[in-house]
């Protein structure tokens, strides 16, 4: 399939109610309110293409950005590729889910989030906690450096009050990511959730809430089944 082809296909499957509720979500124009469902009945498609998912994603569309984050070759993504990617990302779902999924399963993934998560512009450090939550949700724990995820949970419980909107609900993600995924940091997870207490976002009049990291880790704790890494972010 062509990038026209494509965009054709996601106009045609447009919906302005499910545009109204995206952008109550932090969803910016331009884009045509495609479901989800549907982009995957193309990614099945189309499966996994470099090329195709770059130039999707250079249309600046909403839709077809997310759609390019589900095709793409993630390990041929180039540190440029994703550094372009983050900094277009100005829509919630791609900064937060798009960018993070491609960068987590690329070669500079940890590298870069370290950096965006430095950045002052909102979009781009949330994009670097997702990024972190991610890898740390897919890496094996052999592979992951535990005393520097440690000393990020540190600086989530310093920081988290006094960070942007989007980079707090960001944070919250990556201790339950931690307290999760990996077992030698629960107790700190559980620890910092503490400290922090309640994080409060502004969700712009919409039913989402941010969840209780503490009460989240302890319930999947409880469940007695052990916590498997994930084969894939995409969704």
């Amino acid at each position: 399939m062509t990038v026209a082809e494509i965009m054709t296909e996601l106009q045609s499957h447009g919906s302005e109610s499910i545009k109204k509720i995206l952008l109550k979500h932090g969803v910016k124009e331009p884009f045509f309110g495609v479901k989800i469902e549907y982009l995957k009945i193309i990614q099945k498609k189309v499966k996994t293409d470099y090329r195709l998912a770059l130039d999707l994603y250079a249309t600046g569309n909403a839709d077809a950005m997310y759609l390019a984050g589900l095709i793409a070759d993630d390990e041929k993504m180039t540190e440029a590729d994703l550094q372009t990617w983050v900094r277009n990302a100005v829509s919630n779902n791609i900064s937060e889910y798009t960018v993070p999924w491609v960068a987590a399963g690329s070669k500079y993934g940890y590298e870069l989030a370290l950096e965006w998560i430095n950045v002052p512009e909102e979009h781009i450090a949330a994009a670097g906690w997702s990024t972190l939550s991610n890898i740390v949700s897919l890496k094996p724990d052999e592979e992951l450096d535990l005393p520097s995820i440690k000393s990020l949970l540190g600086r989530v419980a310093k920081n988290i009050h006094q960070a942007d909107d989007r980079v707090r609900q960001t944070m919250n993600g990556f201790i339950i990511s931690v307290g999760t995924y990996i077992g030698d940091l629960t107790v700190d997870a559980l620890k910092t959730a503490e400290e922090i207490g309640v994080v409060t976002v502004n969700k712009n009049g919409t039913a989402c809430k941010v969840p209780e990291a503490k009460a989240y880790i302890l319930k999947i704790q409880n469940t007695n089944t052990p916590i498997k890494k994930k084969k894939t972010a995409k969704c």
